[in-house]
């Protein structure tokens, strides 16, 4: 093997490099009879170079120019002043990273290359190989920047490097458990959303550093503790409706850890299927693997709105809700489109850290974050000028009794305490001047509600009342918002058709459930006088798409009633006053919203609370709500946007793995 050595800055000469050597020790003994010419230079010969060659104005540590010859492999060309500065970063000798540069320009004249990701493991592989052969340690445990590759964050990625996360080792696992339990803490009440980022970063990154590993089961269960702890950090407080009511806890505290182990299964099954896409490496560009980590993520977002009777409870968008701006993007795209948004952005920075090349599909999600901040503070912006259509004033009665005083399982008090009840919600509700419309929370009233009912409670304060109630029809038994005029004559029954899994109704016949409630028929449009309204009853409130009858014309509001005293004090009570904000600002309409134990609000178009009564606490809310418009989200729809998403990620796929071939 013939190495030519040209030295065109003499600082080179103080150090004793043989480069010869290192020639040899690169490269097959087929190539024996072959020639490789090293060029020693300096920042300015090297970035004039760069600049006239690659069209990169800057200098470079190393330049390789193939001629394509198996006997003239080519020329090696690398700067002084870079390989010096780079070696004393990293802490290591001039020599040694000399080496690692050698190396490195040889098996580009082989064709080796770092385009992709793939390309690059190979290259690294051998590299280290080459040097272990010279006593030389990996270089990759270094922050050491090739071909100029140095990028913000290279500090940060050395250090995950130099964990030695090894495929299959117990560190693999936890971090992924850990990376799953971190990324629930940008929901309420926490908002620690760097958290989240870094959780979802941090998954993807573990999988996406070695992302073809087997099968579908294999990739699975590689990536199955981040769904599992994802679920369990999101969804524990569901069980302490478990412990509320004495009699209950005592028949289902059994299901406690059973309860616990479902979550993480069904987490599995949910939520690691974006890892899983990526983990299998069918797309090999980093712009490929981003569009579909990113859309993966709001599939399962849309198919969480239909799995049993549905559960898209706390979106990725859901972050958000403290900043205004950002989260009335929704009114463009709702909480499906910012989802996409946001992963796709955690996903491409990521990528960019890993590889600086790797920079087109962060930009790109960036570029449409800022569209949709724009819109979201034009939508801000008409509500806050628009007070010209206002709904009556109305009076939401906060209870704050706790679920034991609610109600009993004791026959021989039920009368007793449920006339108690009665007599509390009208004390409660007949305070100071009572105003247009009394509004009581779901299931307040303790008694089954007929449709020939008259409603007593109407009577006395003589205001038509909204309430919840159970009420009989059809041989079944309905969770139902009863609206009666003055008189206490019953005018509608809205019953509710999205039931709660396990809560309300037993799934597939055979779960444990501690009651099985009959669903309604669906969403009706329901007036009190002038104030037309869409009722919710609990949890419909978090569907995206399900609440408006179709070819409804104006609406005033949303009335949401509920009862989370099921859940006290814990994330969840919080969580879903943010689900009611996010429909708020998707749809476009205010919510009034009766809690029979907090979080009672009004809720304004833009997401804003206008006002609330806190968890726990009893006592009532007077106010109106105003700027009812008709979202641009309301217009296209959950579906469709889930086509334009699934659109434009194969419009983005297909153009990455173009320009990576």
């Amino acid at each position: 093997m013939k190495v030519y050595v040209d030295v065109h800055d003499k600082r080179w000469k103080k150090h004793k490099i043989n480069f010869k050597k290192i020639v040899c020790t690169a490269v097959d003994p087929v190539y024996k009879e072959s020639e490789v010419s090293i060029v020693l230079v300096d920042d300015a010969e090297i970035h004039a170079i760069n600049k006239q060659y690659r069209d990169v104005d800057k200098p470079t540590n190393v330049l390789s120019f193939e001629l394509g010859d198996d006997v003239l492999l080519g020329d090696i060309y690398i700067s002084y002043d870079t390989v010096v500065k780079e070696a004393k970063q990293a802490g290591i000798s001039v020599e040694n990273h000399v080496a690692h540069m050698v190396v490195h320009g040889v098996l580009h004249l082989l064709g080796h290359d770092h385009i992709t990701d793939d390309e690059a493991a190979v290259m690294e592989m051998k590299e280290i190989a080459i040097l272990k052969k010279m006593g030389i340690k990996n270089p990759y445990d270094d922050v050491v920047c090739v071909d100029g590759d140095c990028c913000p964050g290279a500090h940060l990625w050395s250090f995950f490097n130099k964990l030695k996360v090894r495929e299959n080792s117990w560190v693999q696992y936890a971090l992924y458990a850990l990376f799953g339990g971190v990324a629930a803490f940008g929901f309420a009440p926490f908002y620690m959303w760097p958290l989240t980022l870094l959780g979802i970063a941090g998954a993807y990154w573990l999988t996406v550093r070695n992302n073809n590993i087997g099968g579908f089961w294999r990739t699975l269960l590689r990536v199955a503790p981040f769904g599992a702890m994802y679920a369990v950090a999101m969804f524990w407080w569901t069980l302490h409706s478990i412990y509320v009511v004495p009699e209950i806890a005592d028949k289902f505290a059994i299901w406690t850890i059973p309860g616990l182990v479902g979550l993480a299964v069904a987490g599995v099954f949910i939520f690691s299927w974006p890892l899983v896409v990526v983990g299998r490496g069918v797309v090999k560009s980093a712009a490929g693997r981003v569009f579909l980590f990113a859309a993966t993520w709001t599939l399962v977002l849309w198919a969480r709105e239909w799995m049993f009777t549905g559960f898209p409870w706390n979106p990725i968008a859901n972050i958000s809700v403290p900043y205004p701006v950002i989260a009335n993007s929704m009114s463009l795209w709702g909480a499906l489109g910012l989802t996409f948004v946001l992963v796709g952005l955690i996903a491409g920075v990521t990528e960019f850290i890993r590889n600086r090349r790797n920079w087109g599909a962060g930009v790109f999600f960036a570029m449409i974050m800022c569209v949709g901040m724009a819109f979201g503070a034009i939508n801000m912006y008409w509500i806050g000028t628009d007070m010209a259509t206002v709904t009556p004033v109305v009076r939401i009665v906060q209870v704050g009794a706790s679920q034991s005083q609610k109600a009993t399982h004791n026959r021989a008090q039920a009368l007793e305490r449920a006339n108690g009840n009665i007599q509390r919600l009208f004390d409660l509700a007949s305070q100071d001047n009572i105003p247009d419309i009394v509004i009581f929370p779901e299931t307040a009233y303790p008694f089954v509600v007929l449709k020939d009912d008259v409603i007593p409670l109407a009577q006395q304060l003589n205001r038509p009342i909204i309430f919840g109630a159970n009420t009989f029809n059809r041989g079944g038994v309905f969770n139902s918002m009863v609206i009666t005029d003055e008189a206490g004559q019953v005018q509608h029954i809205y019953s509710k058709s999205h039931l709660v899994p396990f809560g309300e109704y037993s799934p597939l016949g055979i779960l444990p459930a501690p009651v099985n409630l009959m669903p309604g028929n669906g969403p009706e449009l329901l007036s009190v006088g002038d104030f037309l309204f869409v009722p919710a009853v609990c949890y419909e409130v978090v569907f995206s798409d399900s609440l408006l009858p179709r070819g409804v014309g104006h609406i005033h509001a949303v009335v949401n009633i509920t009862n989370d005293n099921w859940f006290g004090n814990t994330p969840g009570t919080y969580q879903h006053l943010d689900m009611v904000r996010r429909y708020a600002i998707e749809s476009g309409l205010p919510i009034i919203r009766a809690n029979y134990s907090g979080i009672s609000a009004f809720v304004g178009a833009d997401g804003r609370i206008i006002s609330a009564i806190p968890v726990g606490e009893s006592g009532v809310l007077d106010g109106f709500v105003w700027g009812a418009h008709v979202t641009p989200y309301r217009v296209i729809g959950l579906n469709w946007w889930m086509i334009i998403i699934l659109i434009t990620t194969i419009c983005g796929v297909i153009i990455a793995e173009r320009r990576n071939k």
